[in-house]
């Protein structure tokens, strides 16, 4: 008994959510209304809920708000107010919430570490942010250790602790060697999760001194460097083979707790020799197809996306030749909370119910508590329409003072959500948005909408009248729209009038009145005529229009639907066009088109144009062929052609055509080469390398054209580079794993040399790869094989021939092939809207699952059965696609009353991707179709009996069936009418006590309870005897023990030696000797010191020395570091290229930000490596 009471309460519960959702207000996007409207606060933006920040910049602590009237903001710091107002270094911006710390003027960001929380409030609530938890990033210095040399014996495993300093957020960790040139990795030597570096088995070539573990620290873009670890590998032979043991991890199993959406990685690497190869399984299961990828030469499992189905035991094997080992980790995957339905503001009139849901999910449950106004509800000021119901509250007969704003928190062990919603109730008046006294004009026989957009709260009733003291407008001939548009279906012309729309609620009423005019339909009514017309004759084609009188036609004539020639000879009239002069051009299709500000008319004629009689007196012909064509000035790519043109036979020549023909390559084929006028008998004519050409001269008049000229002598051009590339360059892969290059080839004069190839030359887009090349014959396809899926490539095709290459060809972006999409979209949901449509709605799936174009989504639905009629069918699916990255879509021509089944599925240019869960739907009742039919039988003098069957199509469930009947007499007057509600299980009637010889009509149709369907008539009589019925370092180098210092210093050393060695030699000389006082005492005036100006020597000045280096600067003396020598160093792992050494051991340059002021050194030879040389050989 009580489990029966629990369900019917939650029932109830449901009815009543479902009620308040629909009751709700919706409030019109209308700028005046909404400026007009008090809205308690929402929060529109905040800082992320873990900020992490530079210590360097100031600190911005973002919250905006909006609300009306708009909201004041204050700030809560590690749970405590936090007054700004005592604080100098914060400042929060003008009309906003957002927290300004200067840190750049004195400030420290380590006292500013905390938590903080914004509120925003206005009259009508208050909402709050996140708590936003400050930290600054940390990237502490490696500390000084003792690093003794590794000696291990060849085939033995090794591995190079790299233990980096602990910064925030942690750093990223890469090994090089001492020329900052990555280390190379492969299934024997690789570097871990945690940053070591491990070999499976050493070899003599590990031998060493420059293993140097890097920890890159993103956020204030500084290198830390480890010292160098040296390793010494000795031989001894043999070299013992040992099979596989695990280096990591460690034992026989592991655990390893991961989130959901999180990636999981899993990592097994194993020792031994020969290198032991890796192998992953999951105990009881398989690996998620399209989630898992395996990394570091298959020694890292990579699951992305992971969910609780993810949970289980994960075995990694490592196998050679002389055995195996293996280890077990058993994942657990947690959740933080993740919403289910997040609580959405609610606005209410006054009196009103409503209901705010707050569900949320994860692992393990998360506990949801309830806010007001940042308050815990349990000490929020009490509130009598409102009710706690777990995780939702009920509102209950609200009132205006029940505005508020409610938190919910939904929180675990791994994290936690907080959603703001506010409950706004408002009691408005009636207002119609409508401008008033709007005119709207339409055709005759064409759907007239008028508009009424309205708001009020409680929300208004709207009602349409015509004329001023007219009656409310009903009826099958009025669709009453719920946003208060009025639609006529079928507009005639005495629906032309004023209209009234009135809108009432409790709080008042208001009307607004529109105007509808309806428009007399514009025709032609002479088109125009098909027409055959003589060449030089005159042709006119009709269009004579009517149209209403208050509207200004415009009429358009197109040839060929295009617009008229600019010719003379075209003239166009009111009602017709008309050509003079016709010309065999004038040949096609004419359309007369007439357009109004509602409607557009065209009607279409053919023209066909004919020669013209002969006339005896004069005989017009096309000309005679040009002869004695010759060749002269030959060049190796142009040559002079002339000829002497033949009879014009009473018709100008107007122009010459001269064609060529490549005996070489195209023998017999005549190619276009150019045209002059006919006042010209020569021509300059560019020549392509590597033809053999001829010319040909064809004379044109109006007539037509002459026969082809005898074909001039054969001139042979020389061989030369190709002048040009292939063109149409694409890259479009036909498989997962290739990539297919094909271009145009070019044709045979255009190869401009014999041994036509193409140079194919690719490489992967946005990675520092090289160009891979590959020289093939002369056609126009290449298959790259092994590529990933569905990456950028970048494609040249260079022509060549035996003397050289084309220009450097430009570069074209293609892709790899596509494979199947890998995922299926996501929260899947579907609206009913009648008994015929539904909306689905779907989530759209990263791009990067896509793996190829995305050309759209596909929905498949299908009926499972009806409702009414308990009968099995074929299931018959049905498609629809939705084309590009859409979210939605409409289901018509469903059936009601019916199951219905969809999922959704992305597509690509490979094909479809994964189904989502089946997600089932129910169609509501229609109306029935008529009954299968209605037989009347048994007809006597005063009774007939009715049978009939039930209607093919329910459509839901009969209430019952009504039939109405009437008399006809002899004159075809019909009688009064009757109508009988007869139950929906009967399937025949008796009908008594009619008229004798009397002949009935009868009118039969069935209800659901949505109304009545389509009924089904039939005659009879009554007779007397018968009758018919749905994503620089700075190296820690001691330069004291460095070979390059030591060097440098003993040759500073020798230098001064050397200098005061000279000193002493030239002080036990003498001073100034007789010549020289003379040359100082009588100083040559023409004898200068040398200026810059001229570029002679000068005054020495080393003010240059001290200027700071420029940022940016790419000399090899300012110590930067040059990208473009190398592709493997240290700048792949940074955002820049500048870099210097400072006093601790870091790198600082593009990575920190900052200017450091350092005298500017000269040029520098070759030398031993140093810091400097180093960097400029670094890249």
């Amino acid at each position: 008994m009580m489990k029966k009471k629990s369900v019917s309460a939650r029932k109830a519960s449901l009815v009543l959510f479902l009620c308040q959702m629909i009751s709700a207000l919706d409030v019109p996007l209308d700028s005046k209304l909404l400026e007009e409207l008090s809205q308690p606060p929402t929060i529109t933006q905040q800082s992320p809920k873990d900020y992490i920040v530079d210590p360097r910049e100031n600190i911005v602590i973002q919250c905006e708000a909006k609300g009306k009237p708009p909201p004041s903001f204050s700030w809560t710091r590690n749970g405590t107010h936090f007054d700004i107002d005592k604080d100098a270094q914060v400042t929060m911006k003008p009309n906003s919430g957002t927290l300004v710390i200067n840190i750049m003027n004195g400030g420290k960001a380590e006292a500013y570490e905390g938590v903080y929380q914004c509120t925003a409030r206005n009259e009508r609530g208050a909402a709050i942010s996140n708590n936003i938890v400050i930290r600054p990033s940390r990237s502490p210095l490696w500390t000084k250790e003792k690093l003794e040399p590794n000696h291990v014996r060849e085939g033995d495993s090794l591995v190079l602790h790299c233990r980096p300093p602990v910064g925030l957020p942690p750093p990223i960790i890469f090994w090089m060697d001492n020329a900052f040139q990555r280390l190379p990795q492969s299934e024997r030597v690789s570097q871990g999760l945690n940053g070591d570096l491990y070999f499976s088995n050493v070899q003599p070539e590990d031998t060493r001194e420059d293993y140097i573990c890097y920890a890159r620290f993103n956020h204030t873009q500084t290198i830390q460097q480890k010292q160098p670890i040296s390793v010494k590998v000795f031989s001894t032979k043999p070299v013992t083979e040992r099979q596989p043991v695990l280096l990591t991890p460690t034992g026989s199993t592991s655990t390893k707790v991961e989130l959901r959406g999180n990636v999981l990685l899993l990592e097994c690497i194993a020792a031994g020799l020969p290198t032991p190869v890796i192998r992953w399984i999951k105990e009881g299961g398989e690996l998620p197809a399209n989630r898992t990828f395996f990394e570091n030469f298959k020694k890292t499992l990579k699951i992305i996306d992971v969910s609780e189905a993810d949970s289980g035991n994960y075995k990694c094997i490592a196998r050679n030749r002389l055995g195996s080992a293996h280890h077990v980790i058993s994942v657990t995957v947690k959740a933080a909370p993740y919403w289910i339905t997040a609580p959405r503001n609610l606005v209410l009139s006054p009196g009103e119910d409503g209901t705010l849901i707050c569900r949320a999910n994860g692992n393990p449950k998360p506990n949801i508590s309830w806010l007001a106004n940042g308050v815990p509800i349990a000490i929020a000021p009490e509130d009598p329409s409102r009710k706690v119901d777990g995780d939702t509250i009920i509102f209950s007969h609200v009132q205006e003072r029940s505005s508020s704003v409610y938190q919910c928190n939904a929180s675990n062990e791994y994290g936690y959500l907080l959603a703001n919603a506010f409950v706004n109730v408002l009691a408005e008046p009636p207002r119609i948005l409508t401008p008033a006294n709007k005119l709207y004009q339409v055709i005759a026989d064409s759907p007239a909408l008028l508009d009424c957009a309205y708001f009020g709260s409680p929300k208004p009733e709207i009602e349409w009248f015509k004329g001023v003291k007219g009656s409310i407008l009903r009826g099958n001939e009025y669709v009453f729209h719920d946003n208060g548009t009025l639609e006529i279906p079928v507009a005639q012309k005495d629906s032309t009038g004023t209209y009234t729309c009135v809108a009432r609620n409790e709080l008042g009423k208001i009307q607004n009145e529109v105007h509808l005019e309806v428009k007399d339909p514009t025709m032609i009514i002479k088109q125009p005529e098909y027409k055959v017309i003589q060449r030089y004759g005159q042709v006119s084609f009709e269009c004579v229009i009517k149209h209403d009188s208050t509207l200004l036609p415009t009429i358009i004539w197109l040839k060929d639907n295009d617009e008229l020639p600019d010719d003379e000879r075209f003239l166009v009239g009111k009602d017709n066009l008309t050509i003079m002069n016709v010309t065999d051009k004038d040949d096609g299709t004419y359309t007369c088109i007439v357009n109004t500000t509602l409607d557009s008319v065209s009607a279409s004629a053919v023209l066909t144009v004919v020669a013209a009689p002969p006339t005896p007196a004069i005989i017009y012909a096309r000309p005679n062929p040009p002869f004695d064509l010759e060749l002269t000035g030959q060049l190796e790519r142009s040559v002079e052609l002339s000829w002497i043109p033949g009879d014009e036979n009473n018709s100008p020549i107007t122009n010459f055509v001269i064609e060529y023909e490549d005996g070489l390559h195209e023998p017999g084929v005549w190619h276009y080469q150019t045209e002059v006028p006919g006042t010209q008998t020569t021509v300059q004519l560019k020549l392509s390398p590597y033809v053999n050409y001829s010319f040909r001269v064809i004379a044109v008049n109006e007539i037509g054209r002459s026969q082809p000229s005898e074909p001039s002598e054969q001139y042979l051009t020389k061989s030369a580079n190709p002048d040009e590339n292939p063109s149409n360059v694409q890259g479009i892969g036909s498989e997962p794993d290739n990539l297919v290059i094909t271009w145009e080839s070019l044709k045979g004069f255009q190869s401009n040399g014999p041994g036509l190839q193409y140079k194919v030359s690719w490489r992967q887009k946005d990675v520092d790869d090289e160009w891979t090349s590959v020289i093939v014959a002369n056609v126009s396809k290449y298959i790259v094989s092994g590529t990933p899926t569905f990456v950028p490539y970048e494609i040249k095709v260079q022509a060549l021939n035996d003397l050289g290459y084309a220009p450097e060809p430009s570069e074209v972006i293609g892709h790899s092939g596509e494979d199947l999409p890998m995922v299926a979209p996501g929260n899947v949901q579907v609206h009913v809207i009648n008994s015929t449509l539904a909306k689905v709605h779907w989530d759209t799936v990263p791009l990067k699952t896509v793996r190829g174009h995305l050309q759209g989504y596909k929905v498949y639905y299908w009926k499972v059965q009806s409702l009414s009629i308990r009968s099995r069918r074929h299931v018959e699916k049905k498609i629809l696609t939705f084309r590009g990255n859409k979210t939605f879509g409409m289901l018509p021509g469903l059936e009601p009353y019916s199951s219905y089944k969809l999922n959704v599925r992305v597509v690509n240019g490979k094909g479809e991707g994964p189904a989502s869960p089946d997600k089932v739907f129910k169609t509501p009742e229609g109306v029935p179709s008529s009954p299968s039919f209605l037989r009347i039988t048994n007809p006597t003098l005063d009774s007939l009996t009715l049978e009939w069957g039930s209607p093919t199509h329910p459509n839901g469930v009969l209430t019952s069936y009504i039939l109405k009947f009437q008399p006809i007499n002899n004159t075809h007057e019909l009688g009064p009418l009757v109508e009988i509600r007869i139950p929906a299980n009967e399937s025949s009637l008796i009908l008594k006590n009619l008229n004798y010889s009397t002949r009935y009509k009868f009118y039969f149709n069935a209800q659901t309870s949505v109304g009545s369907g389509s009924q089904i008539t039939e005659e009879a009589i009554t007779i007397m005897d018968e009758g018919a019925g749905k994503a620089m370092a700075s190296r820690q180098v001691d330069i004291a023990t460095q070979g390059w210092f030591i060097g440098l210093m003993c040759a500073v050393a020798l230098l001064i030696l050397i200098l005061l060695i000279v000193c002493f030699i030239r002080r036990n000389k003498g001073g100034k000797y007789p010549v020289k006082e003379k040359e100082d005492a009588h100083a040559d005036p023409e004898i200068q010191p040398m200026k810059e100006d001229d570029g002679t020597f000068g005054e020495y000045s080393d003010a240059e020395d001290h200027k700071p280096l420029k940022k940016g600067s790419r000399t090899p003396s300012d110590r930067t570091v040059k990208k473009e020598d190398s592709d493997d160093s240290l700048v792949d792992y940074g955002e820049g290229v500048n870099g210097q050494f400072n006093e601790d051991g870091s790198f600082i340059g593009q990575y920190s930000g900052k200017k450091e002021k350092e005298p500017a050194e000269g040029n520098e030879s070759s030398e031993a490596p140093s810091p400097v040389n180093a960097m400029n050989s670094f890249v």
